[in-house]
């Protein structure tokens, strides 16, 4: 992890929108919070309706899902943000908040992401993202709770995110 990042949670970070904008993490203190790096072109790309499914169902109790698209797997996230955007929303309905394209590995990762692989390294202890729909979720405090594989459905999630709900 670099050296540069010196933080405890995920409230220290900003991420870039769709729109541009400049949005503070801290925004979501005490919220639980499920983190996605996310593509358009993927075998798992059917997995932005069971994000938004779980967005919707769980929202107004304290859920966040925060999607994080990402070109770095096969290049399946050639779009721009308005592309992406309206992507996910005309096909998908999604309605949870979409940031701007980042890297997530390599000398160019989004240093969230790069907290995030620290906290919650992968199998073997590998802090690499190893392809698109990687998810973390997070507990209210801002610390991860645990890092789940790609092909992981987001709907085998409701129990974990149901707990940390309710803590």
């Amino acid at each position: 992890m670099s050296a540069t990042i010196n933080v405890s949670d995920v409230y220290g970070f900003q991420a870039t929108s769709l729109t541009g904008a400049a949005i503070d993490l801290a925004q979501y203190r005490g919220k639980v919070l499920l983190i996605v790096n996310t593509a358009s072109q993927c075998m798992f790309t059917p997995q932005y309706k069971e994000l938004e499914e779980a967005y919707r169902q769980l929202h107004g109790k304290g859920l966040e899902v925060l999607g994080f698209p990402c070109d770095q797997f096969g290049n399946q996230e050639p779009g721009n943000e308005e592309e992406i955007g309206d992507f996910c929303e005309k096909n998908y309905g999604v309605t949870f908040p979409l940031f701007a394209k980042i890297d997530v590995n390599g000398e160019h990762a989004a240093p969230l992401f790069k907290y995030l692989k620290h906290a919650a390294p992968g199998l073997l202890g590998s802090e690499v993202i190893k392809w698109n729909f990687t998810k973390f979720l997070l507990r209210k405090d801002g610390t991860v709770y645990k890092r789940y594989a790609p092909q992981t459905n987001p709907q085998s999630l409701l129990n974990d995110i149901n707990k940390l709900l309710a803590e």
